[in-house]
């Protein structure tokens, strides 16, 4: 069985529950070192706030070295690709997608040196369709193979067609296993998908009201069908990373924990009370 990875989008939610943050419902007070009580429950993170212009462009190899030293030996970040790459310059070479992305690279290296890099993620605009196949194959064709792990998460409907896996089985970059809002047209991204030697799942949440898809807690019974398919995955992938992106007010935390257990991870009594703890202010709120 593969490597098994399971944990939520971002660690960094100061706010209170309120305010869609996880003081009080999962960090125990506002001067919490986050990161590193995180940690102590899960063995990886995916960073999305290297995604945003507004952020990115005050992190320097510094930052990276930071959060190595404040997470144990194997813990993991997968790191989302920014989105000067991906949404502004859209992955095309002849607007210099691959100098920014090189530059990415360079910046995030301390992750790698470390052997704390997980996946490297590219989450295309909604508006990226199938017809913009020839960018991405460019693309792809030049990115550096040294062992890093690529996924690519599409959001358009238009690419839940034969070729676009091919593609990616061609290159050995994971297409991103998603679960979301049934209106957002992409089912075919919750089937199981192997296009690479390491997969990726991101739970989205499925709220409807308003723009939050990630205001909503997932049921067990919600949960129970992608058991199954992480059994599958385990056996045909090297490792599997698994991240719960429907972090408003905590509710990552409890479904990540639910989700750990309900894949034959025994959760610590300590675990098992945070899970407890939250999952009952949860409810109250």
């Amino acid at each position: 069985m593969s490597d098994f990875l399971i944990g939520c989008s971002g660690w960094n939610y100061s706010d209170t529950p309120d305010k869609g943050g996880w003081t009080g419902v999962f960090y125990p007070d506002k001067d919490t070192k986050r990161l590193r009580y995180y940690s102590q429950f899960f063995n990886t993170a995916e960073m999305d706030s290297s995604f945003y212009e507004r952020f990115y462009s005050h992190m320097t190899k510094g930052t990276f070295i930071g959060m190595t030293r404040a997470t144990p030996e194997k813990f993991q970040f997968s790191i989302k690709v920014p989105e000067t790459i991906t949404h502004v310059k859209r992955m095309d070479i002849n607007k210099g997608a691959m100098t920014s992305f090189e530059e990415f690279l360079d910046k995030i290296s301390p992750l790698k040196t470390s052997k704390k890099l997980g996946a490297i993620l590219f989450q295309l605009p909604p508006s990226f369709t199938v017809s913009d196949f020839k960018n991405v194959e460019q693309f792809l064709d030049k990115l550096p193979n040294d062992s890093y792990d690529y996924s690519i998460e599409f959001r358009h409907p238009s690419w839940g067609t034969e070729g676009p896996w091919e593609m990616l089985k061609h290159y050995n970059i994971a297409a991103v296993m998603t679960d979301s809002p049934a209106k957002e047209n992409l089912q075919f991204l919750s089937d199981v998908i192997i296009t690479a030697n390491h997969s990726l799942i991101r739970f989205h949440g499925r709220n409807t009201k308003g723009h939050y898809w990630y205001n909503y807690l997932y049921s067990e019974q919600e949960l129970k069908p992608w058991v199954e398919k992480v059994t599958q995955l385990r056996e045909q992938t090297k490792i599997l990373r698994i991240y719960f992106n429907n972090h408003y007010g905590g509710k990552a935390v409890v479904n990540a924990m639910q989700f750990k257990d309900m894949n034959g991870i025994s959760l610590s009594t300590e675990e098992r009370n945070v899970l407890e703890r939250a999952q009952a202010l949860i409810r109250g709120s």
